[in-house]
């Protein structure tokens, strides 16, 4: 029997899933992240340090738990998203989907024929997802689209309305550099919440579970108040730096340093 998705178990019992990043090239810190008891956690491709075989290792350490392995491939191609997947990910999140087509490109990648293109090789996947993992993969992938600029907000309701696209993921810096402003999450301002309440009820009319990146618990929790039911709370290098610095700034009786422009 296949392994199942404790995301999609998440979302079927109306509860949200509580997800953490992993930007570091390292086995051990995936392993140490996912023994912390996130109920999912993407190893980021895109923008996190870290190369295919890398990414491998770090799944691996993640199935060392029951914490669901997600990856966040470099961009809409279906030989990063197919090869993720054959290496056991459980879900896919896509950067910057923009319009109709470029999310049936990528739900076609994460599916296997007659619902998509997917090329049949899961060479790892099927020794975590078990024997009959082929037969249940289509309907055991996540394909979480990101919403990251004005195009989409303009065109949510043909993207949402592609079939098989499960989820969508909130990249809110990327997306306050499309509406003109600078970069960073977090944000309380009212233009941010405005679109995010766009997102959130385009994803309900469609039945698609919304996500979104945060860095602060009490962002992530006040997002779940507005309907998302996939939040990152932070990631490992957010977790490093922040630990260092308060520890270092203890130490030297200093303030802590302000926070960095990265969302990672």
């Amino acid at each position: 029997m296949a392994r199942a998705n404790r995301v999609r178990e998440l979302w079927q019992a109306g509860q949200p899933a509580l997800n953490g990043w992993c930007g570091l090239p390292s086995s051990f810190s995936a392993e140490v992240m996912a023994h912390a008891g996130w109920d999912s956690l993407v190893v980021d491709m895109q923008h996190g340090i870290i190369d295919y075989q890398v990414m491998v290792t770090m799944l691996q350490a993640i199935s060392t738990t029951a914490t669901v392995p997600l990856v966040r491939v470099p961009w809409n191609d279906p030989a990063h998203i197919q090869k993720a997947l054959d290496a056991g990910a459980y879900g896919i999140v896509c950067p910057m989907i923009n319009n109709r087509a470029e999310a049936e490109k990528f739900v076609g990648s994460c599916r296997y024929a007659p619902l998509g293109y997917r090329s049949s090789g899961p060479i790892r996947a099927s020794l975590y997802g078990g024997a009959d993992y082929h037969a249940k993969a289509n309907d055991i992938v996540i394909a979480f689209g990101m919403i990251e600029t004005q195009e989409a907000l303009d065109n949510l309701d043909e993207i949402m309305s592609v079939k098989g696209l499960d989820a969508i993921y909130v990249g809110p810096s990327d997306l306050s550099i499309s509406l003109g402003y600078a970069p960073g999450g977090d944000k309380p301002d009212e233009w941010m919440m405005a679109a995010l309440k766009k997102i959130v009820d385009a994803a309900k009319r469609h039945h698609v579970q919304p996500g979104i990146h945060c860095g602060a618990p009490a962002y992530a929790k006040k997002m779940i108040e507005m309907g998302f039911t996939f939040v990152t709370v932070g990631g490992d290098t957010a977790f490093l730096r922040a630990g260092a610095a308060a520890a270092v700034a203890e130490m030297k009786n200093a303030p802590k340093p302000g926070a960095s422009s990265s969302p990672y």
